[in-house]
């Protein structure tokens, strides 16, 4: 498979000479700058093109072009910004980028209450915490109608983890939920995140869904036509959160998503971390369901735990078959290289790595994105393909 590595562009603390020096050589990236939903330019993608290529690497994968909150929520105003988002696909194959990854979360991108938490190792690993999430939801951000959402006994459990709190603990786990993580469309503070959760108020899964449908058939046939790979990335965390609706949670929203606009153009990012918050996803099982939509991977771990929190593990650690994933994916390579499909070859990045060794002491880091961390994630998924590629004659 090929192997990239996820670059938050100029400003990101690991520069492309590291990334190069992974071992890595498709960058995954955006024009991160954008985050309004207008169109990109194809000047720019070809300026950011070109400082990548002369690292000596590949723009492999887009990651991510914005979906603008009027599209998800379906007002009049998303046809506007569906068409950005056509000229922007149109400027990308332009420019010979054929792989677009993107999210269709509402209000949040990927979620967690923790971002340094101590591991045995010694390492910093991301985590979401339920009871402190529920805590939050509950009794700071007092959501209406949030007591709705929670059982009797995690209501009681979210009290007493809110009793303990202190005012610094507070601050840190509102941050760490709602301020913004790298290259987040939208930044809030307590009051602009209730206005943005009313924004979905009454909006059902069904409702969330025709949304994104409606999205589907207006941007696959671009896709088609230009010779793109569109693939949705599933929720983080695949469940819903402060009475937000899920629809990218399980195999049953991904063959949903694929039959509203039934195209190759039309595929899926398969995050292993994402999915794997649910301990109901089949991972090997979901690629060999999908394999033939399935145009990007990130891998990552996850340790789930009984009361719904998860921690992001080591790669090959956690509660999913990592090894399983990999043999399932690279399986469906090789059925793509027999089939003669030009794109047979399937990009992925290691994701959420540990920060660890020298990163510990960096000032600047963005969160799950260290270099040393997913060097070692890089490392580990690439033994375990070059195992299976001796053991089965499998192409890496």
């Amino acid at each position: 498979m090929k192997e990239c590595f996820r670059w938050y562009g100029p400003n990101d603390p690991v520069p492309l000479a590291h990334i190069r020096q992974a071992g890595a050589t498709g960058i995954v990236t955006a024009l991160h700058e954008i985050y309004d939903g207008s169109a990109w330019s194809e000047g720019d993608i070809r300026a950011r093109k070109a400082l990548i290529e002369a690292a000596g690497l590949e723009w492999a994968v887009v990651e991510s072009i914005p979906v603008h909150n009027s599209i998800k929520i379906g007002t009049p105003e998303r046809d506007r910004y569906i068409g950005w988002y056509q000229d922007t696909l149109r400027a990308l194959a332009a420019c010979g980028i054929e792989t677009v990854c993107y999210n269709f979360m509402p209000v949040l991108d990927w979620t967690r209450t923790e971002l340094r938490h101590p591991m045995p190792s010694g390492a910093l690993a991301l985590r979401y915490d339920a009871v402190d999430c529920a805590a939050y939801d509950l009794f700071v951000l007092q959501r209406p109608g949030a007591d709705a959402d929670y059982d009797g006994a995690r209501i009681a459990q979210a009290q007493a983890r809110f009793e303990a709190m202190g005012a610094d603990r507070i601050a840190l786990i509102e941050r760490n939920l709602i301020a913004g993580l790298p290259a987040s469309e939208r930044q809030y503070d307590r009051a602009r995140f209730l206005a943005a959760l009313g924004d979905y108020a009454g909006l059902g899964r069904d409702e969330l869904h025709a949304n994104l449908a409606y999205f589907l058939r207006a941007i696959v046939p671009v896709a088609e036509e230009a010779g793109l790979r569109l693939c949705i990335h599933p929720d983080d965390p695949a469940f819903p959160l402060f009475g937000l609706q899920r629809i990218v949670s399980t195999a049953e929203d991904a063959r949903r998503i694929l039959a509203a606009a039934d195209s190759p153009a039309n595929g899926l990012t398969f995050c292993t971390g994402s999915y794997g918050t649910r301990a109901d996803n089949d991972l090997a099982g979901m690629v060999r369901a999908f394999g033939p939509r399935i145009h990007f991977a990130h891998l990552r771990n996850v340790t789930r735990e009984p009361d719904g929190s998860f921690h992001e593990s080591d790669h090959l650690g956690g509660s999913a078959d990592m090894p399983a994933v990999i043999i399932a994916l690279m399986e469906e390579q090789a059925r793509r290289r027999a089939e003669g499909r030009a794109d047979w070859q399937i990009p992925f990045r290691p994701d959420h790595g540990h920060l660890m060794a020298d990163d510990l002491a960096k000032e600047r880091i963005n969160p799950g994105y260290s270099l040393m961390g997913r060097l070692r994630g890089l490392a580990e998924i690439r033994g375990v393909m070059h195992g299976v590629s001796a053991d089965r004659r499998l192409s890496v």
